[in-house]
């Protein structure tokens, strides 16, 4: 496999869409699946599946395709989540309650072990069967649990503030949500999911698809 760094950013992208499809097909009890099957449910050519898998390895079969239940054990090694990932999620507002309370992070190998707020009326309450901690004592529960990832669901103004404090205490991977950019230094990685800016794009697709008045 090449190094990280040559591989396309959208072709890692794909990779996350492709192992949901393939999950889906595997709860259905399909056991091979083509190239242009798979490319097909996510609006993609069978060449675009096959140049991205090939950036990471030969996994088909000619004539016969992808083994399914193999190609998700392939594609979860590559993304890391053959294992499962402590996670502690710091913003306990409104969003926060919301992806504490999701399901789906355990099936997808993220468990959320820690939930934090620097508002002391939010401290001691509950959200998806955590108790909120104050911030003091997030470097000790990011050691304590080998968490290596962190979610961030705070204002725009803290976001720095807090993925600094995050970073210091052993975090090595951000998801931002909060509607700023951040700065990491050397050896921790960011993503940012800024909805506002999703939205956007999405109303500029509809606009351009949409008749002219």
């Amino acid at each position: 496999m090449p190094h990280p760094s040559a591989i396309p950013k959208a072709a890692v992208f794909r990779l996350s869409l492709y192992l949901r499809e393939l999950s889906g097909l595997h709860d259905k009890g399909t056991e091979t699946v083509s190239s242009y099957k798979l490319g097909n449910l996510l609006g993609l050519t069978g060449a675009q599946v096959r140049k991205d898998l090939t950036y990471f390895g030969q996994f088909g079969y000619p004539g016969l395709g992808y083994d399914v239940q193999k190609l998700i054990g392939e594609l979860k090694r590559i993304l890391g989540t053959d294992r499962v990932w402590d996670v502690v999620l710091i913003g306990c507002g409104n969003l926060g309650r919301a992806l504490a309370s999701y399901k789906g992070f355990r099936k997808q190998g993220f468990r959320i072990v820690g939930a934090f707020d620097s508002d002391s009326r939010k401290v001691g309450t509950s959200i998806g069967g955590l108790t909120v901690q104050p911030m003091s004592e997030l470097a000790e529960t990011v050691t304590r649990t080998s968490s290596r990832i962190a979610i961030l669901c705070v204002p725009a103004d803290q976001a720095q503030e807090v993925a600094t404090l995050a970073a210091a205490g052993g975090i090595r991977g951000i998801l931002n949500f909060a509607p700023a950019p951040i700065n990491t230094p050397a050896g921790v990685v960011e993503n940012s999911v800024d909805l506002s800016v999703r939205l956007e794009q999405l109303t500029f697709q509809l606009r351009s698809t949409s008749s002219p008045d």
